[in-house]
């Protein structure tokens, strides 16, 4: 989440979002403009002997200040324009004085004309910089900021939704810890804009209420299922397609093992020290499981598989955001191979180095949300403390030690 504590924040600036607002000229750099402008065009005017032939040109510097500037910077563009204008038909005027009127008065009037298009804009500018910063206290309400601890693990990562102006996309997360163990929500909502974001609020908020609710993981994948179905028959009536999402929910309780709900969703990685590079998962999973929303076409119902994450050992969970990214050449990012250096990073490092190379990779035009969470245990489970005690060895460290 850009802004709100996720790593890569300063990073990710260099991924190109649409509905930028262009910087706006600074007073300092106006005045130098406006001088150096205006000496260029009377200075040639008069060296090829026109004899204010180029002058009227000055004219249009307001509509140019503009388009950049605020109604002040505009305003006082168009006074320079004028008082400039007048002193030199003071010093050199037309033959006639109607010329010499009705230059002056189509220059105030394209000034005016000027003025008002800087204050519509700045009006516009104004409206998009309040929505932002609605949808940014929306993004804090919706998708909790990066990094979070439970007593069973650390989560990091990233978040960069691909419309700027909405700071929520279709990609969500969330850690939530539970009775059961910390349960891990990462989700693809299928398409883009509006309606892929009330999908995704519909996932997001039936996954908090069954985390902590339902003893089995199961279960609270049925519940995120039948949270889209009703979603999708609600949007039905508006004429909306039906959408599924993409999924893996995770738990990871007191012992070794993390278990896991593949709802079609990109396999996780480990990044373990002991290996050159990442493993993905475990070989793959035996039961990837079908969408969410699409529960009723499985010939199965959807089956917890279980993998083991040791204390030195890190979990990546990334949308196709991730995997999906292109360069200029149309290669895919190559996310098995970054990884093979960040296995002795911390998770913040691996989100943060991994945003880096997606900038570099897509050239700063990503085509899609991206979405990263690195999770590491926060505290050794129950079998590693045991062996640990048994044996003499120091106890464990406290949680949120990383």
């Amino acid at each position: 989440m850009r802004g709100h504590g996720s790593p890569g924040g300063a990073r990710a600036a260099g991924i190109r979002r649409r509905g930028h607002v262009p910087a706006r000229i600074g007073s300092r750099a106006l005045a130098v403009l406006l001088v150096v402008v205006t000496l260029l065009v009377v200075v040639s005017d008069y060296l090829t002997d026109r004899g204010l032939g180029l002058v009227p040109l000055l004219i249009f510097l307001p509509a140019f200040v503009a388009g950049r500037g605020t109604a002040r910077q505009t305003a006082a563009a168009a006074a320079w324009v004028v008082l400039v204008l007048v002193g030199l038909l003071v010093y050199d005027p037309f033959q006639t004085v109607s010329a010499n009127l009705s230059t002056v008065a189509f220059t105030a009037a394209l000034g005016g004309l000027s003025i008002a298009g800087a204050w519509q804009r700045d009006r516009r500018d104004e409206e998009i910089t309040r929505l932002r910063s609605a949808a940014a206290a929306l993004q804090r309400q919706i998708l909790r900021p990066l990094p979070l601890l439970t007593d069973r693990l650390l989560a990091d990562g990233a978040y960069e939704p691909v419309e700027e102006d909405s700071r929520v996309g279709g990609d969500i997360y969330e850690v939530m810890p539970s009775p059961y163990g910390t349960r891990v929500l990462i989700a693809d909502v299928q398409g883009k804009g509006l309606p892929a974001i009330g999908t995704a609020f519909a996932v997001l908020g039936a996954f908090r209420e069954a985390a902590g609710r339902e003893p089995e993981l199961t279960a609270v994948v049925e519940a995120l299922e039948d949270a889209v179905v009703r979603h999708n028959a609600f949007e039905a009536q508006s004429g909306e397609p039906e959408r599924f999402v993409t999924a893996l929910v995770l738990n990871a309780d007191g012992g070794r093992d993390v278990q896991v709900v593949d709802c079609g969703h990109i396999p996780p990685y480990l990044l373990r020290r002991e290996r050159t590079g990442p493993t993905a998962l475990p070989v793959p999973l035996r039961n990837t499981g079908v969408p969410l929303g699409l529960g009723s076409l499985a010939p199965d119902s959807r089956a917890v598989e279980r993998f083991a994450l040791p204390p030195d050992t890190m979990l990546l969970l990334c949308t196709d955001g991730v995997t999906e990214a292109r360069d200029s050449s149309g290669s895919f990012f190559p996310l098995r191979e970054r990884l093979a250096g960040w296995a002795d990073a911390s998770p913040r490092e691996v989100a943060a180095g991994l945003l880096d190379q997606l900038a570099v990779h897509t050239g700063g035009n990503a085509a899609d949300d991206i979405a990263l969470l690195v999770l590491r245990r926060s505290r050794p489970p129950a079998q590693d403390r045991e062996a640990a005690s048994g044996s003499g060895g120091p106890g464990p460290p406290a949680a949120g030690s990383r």
